[in-house]
C-alpha cells in the first residue's frame, strides 16, 4: 500500500468541500482480481478508497502490465475523468477486496462547474494525484528498463 498520504483527500481538501463530495458518492464493494478499468475505456466515474488495495498498471505490448503503483484508504482511483477525451489512461484491479466511495463524473464536474471554489479544489487535489502518479509511473519504468549502469539518474 502506498504510504505517500500528501494526495489523499483529506490532506487537500476541506471538511466542507470533501462533505460536498461525498454527497453524491454511493459506496460500493469491488471483489478481489476485479478489473476496475482498462486503460482507453470510458473513464465516466471515479472512487475513493476505505479499504483494500488497488493497483495501477501500464500495459506494455507484448508483455504483462507494468504495475506502477499500490493505493489504498483515503486514496483516489482515477484522475481521466476530470479531463477530455475522458478516457483511461492506466488500468485498475483490485487487489484485495475493495470498499469504495464510487462518483459519477459527470455529475461532479457539474458541481464543479457551478461552484468555482468547489471546482478549484478538486482540480488542484486531481492535479496533486496526476503528479504524483506521473513520477510514480517514471519512476517505476526507470527502474525495470533503464540501461543498467548507465548513469542514468532520476
Amino acid at each position: 500500500m502506498s504510504t505517500h498520504t500528501p494526495t489523499r483527500m483529506t490532506a487537500v481538501l476541506s471538511a466542507e468541500h470533501r462533505a460536498r463530495l461525498q454527497e453524491v458518492g454511493r459506496e460500493v464493494n469491488i471483489p478481489e482480481e476485479t478489473r476496475i478499468f482498462e486503460e482507453g475505456g470510458p473513464a465516466d466515474r471515479f472512487w475513493i478508497i476505505r479499504s483494500g488495495t488497488v493497483t495501477l498498471a501500464i500495459p506494455v505490448p507484448g508483455q504483462r502490465p507494468v504495475a506502477i503503483e499500490s493505493l489504498g484508504f483515503g486514496e483516489l482511483v482515477g484522475w481521466s475523468w476530470l479531463f477530455p477525451p475522458y478516457r483511461w489512461q492506466l488500468s485498475a484491479e483490485a487487489m484485495t477486496p475493495v470498499r469504495a466511495q464510487e462518483f459519477d463524473a459527470l455529475t461532479v464536474r457539474l458541481m464543479m462547474d457551478a461552484d468555482t471554489a468547489f471546482g478549484s479544489a478538486i482540480g488542484q487535489w486531481v492535479a496533486r494525484v496526476l503528479a504524483h502518479r506521473l513520477h510514480a509511473a517514471r519512476v517505476r519504468l526507470l527502474d525495470l528498463y533503464a540501461p543498467r549502469g548507465s548513469g542514468s539518474m532520476l
